[in-house]
């Protein structure tokens, strides 16, 4: 059998990026952050997924809510990550700027990319849940940069030379 230990480490090489799903729901917000994230699952419904642990103590109610502000997480959320995705659910929001739409998705501000959703499906997979949102809006930073995580640290990208 393979180990815990010895998948994880195995995985850290594998550089993902970073997005954080959230909605606020009367008042209080919510949000999870998922380095399993996929873009371009289908374009005509336009789906993306994410996995969501089966302990996630956030995920239930962001699902029940149903419409979701997905956030990829650049260089200027970076400072933030680890609070966003700290157990102490309170605080998770604390100094940070956000955008809620009428109908509670949650969003950070300067970030690469953002996007509201709803849930349109998901099935059980091992110790986690696929999930796929369908895409309602969507848009984008251009000059903004993403982060990834690598080896459990969050780190950015490496900028091309122009001149190469």
């Amino acid at each position: 059998m393979l180990s815990d230990i010895a998948l994880r480490e195995a995985f850290s090489h594998f550089p993902q990026g970073m997005v954080l799903v959230a909605a606020e729901i009367d008042g209080v917000r919510h949000g999870l952050i998922a380095s399993t994230f996929t873009v371009g699952v289908s374009l005509d419904p336009p789906l993306v997924s994410l996995a969501v642990q089966h302990s996630s103590k956030t995920w239930p109610a962001l699902h029940e809510h149903g419409h979701l502000g997905v956030t990829v997480l650049g260089r200027a959320q970076a400072p933030f990550a680890r609070q966003l995705a700290s157990t102490d659910r309170e605080r998770r929001f604390d100094g940070i700027d956000v955008t809620v739409d009428p109908h509670g998705a949650l969003t950070l501000q300067h970030a690469p990319a953002w996007m509201t959703a709803r849930v349109h499906d998901q099935m059980r997979a091992g110790d986690h849940d696929v999930v796929l949102l369908e895409v309602l809006s969507i848009d984008s930073e251009p000059e903004a940069e993403a982060v990834v995580f690598h080896r459990s640290r969050f780190r950015e990208l490496a900028r091309e030379d122009p001149a190469s």
